[in-house]
């Protein structure tokens, strides 16, 4: 291991760990960078797991016992030791769950490769809070989703809350970031997929009807929480489905609906 232990919250060595809680900050500096944080000793594994590269280690000293077969897999890369008192000085909030690895972005997939063989896709709208981002990665991960694509504006999967709170399944799914929106699923449509937005409009399909139909290949967009879908998206689909409400409730959040969907939309055959 290449120990190196912190004295000074302004070490410029463990820059990648500044302000975490700088929202506005880390999602601009993160990409910009070609990095991202895994936070935790089960994210962690997990990413390196999927053969992502770490550029940093950083932790308190009681976690090094715990994670020493992942230090010596990685001889090469920087160990950064730190009281709990300085590390959460450095981050802007207390470390409880582990190390924290600096990791490199993994390069992104061409679309026209992550679609290859896919047959249920996700598609997220300027989904901003990275709690939904997190949770729907999760459900893809957990009921057989293929890939998934987010819109520009659509928060980042490999900011830390997304990652965290996904359990690392980020790294599981292969996901793109589509670069024209959404003129981009004219390309799924292409690649022989129906398109189906989840939105409540005059015309939407119970679920379980679109189920029945059983498409081959199918595309689920899913539009933010209190704005919903755009109105070009919704222009641009094949048809929109909805999940039959009871009580009076006239929606979920959005990643409660993403898991419902991808159950019951998962292929039959």
């Amino acid at each position: 291991m290449t120990l190196h232990y912190l004295e000074s919250s302004d070490d410029p060595r463990v820059s990648d760990y500044t302000r975490l809680t700088d929202v506005h900050l880390r999602k601009v500096r993160e990409p910009a960078e070609g990095m991202y944080i895994a936070e935790s000793s089960r994210v962690l594994r997990r990413a390196l797991a999927a053969g992502h590269r770490p550029r940093s280690f950083f932790l308190a000293e009681k976690w090094l016992e715990d994670l020493a077969d992942v230090f010596s897999d990685f001889p090469d890369v920087p160990v950064y030791i730190g009281s709990a008192a300085l590390l959460e000085d450095i981050t802007g909030f207390h470390l409880h769950r582990g190390a924290m690895a600096a990791m490199h972005r993994p390069a992104p997939v061409p679309l026209p490769e992550l679609l290859a063989g896919a047959r249920r896709v996700a598609v997220l709208e300027d989904i901003v809070d990275h709690t939904n981002v997190g949770a729907i990665f999760r459900s893809a991960a957990a009921l057989g989703v293929d890939a998934v694509l987010v819109s520009p504006r659509c928060g980042d999967p490999l900011y830390r809350r997304s990652v965290r709170v996904s359990m690392g399944t980020v790294f599981q799914v292969p996901w793109a970031r589509l670069e024209s929106w959404p003129a981009d699923l004219e390309v799924l449509r292409g690649q022989g997929f129906t398109v189906a937005a989840m939105e409540l409009t005059g015309d939407a399909v119970d679920l379980d009807e679109l189920a029945a139909r059983n498409p081959d290949k199918l595309a689920l967009v899913l539009g933010t929480e209190g704005a919903g879908m755009s109105a070009e998206t919704l222009a641009a689909v094949d048809l929109a489905v909805k999940i039959p409400m009871r009580a009076g409730v006239d929606s979920l959040n959005v990643a409660a609906a993403s898991a419902v969907a991808f159950w019951e939309l998962r292929p039959r055959d």
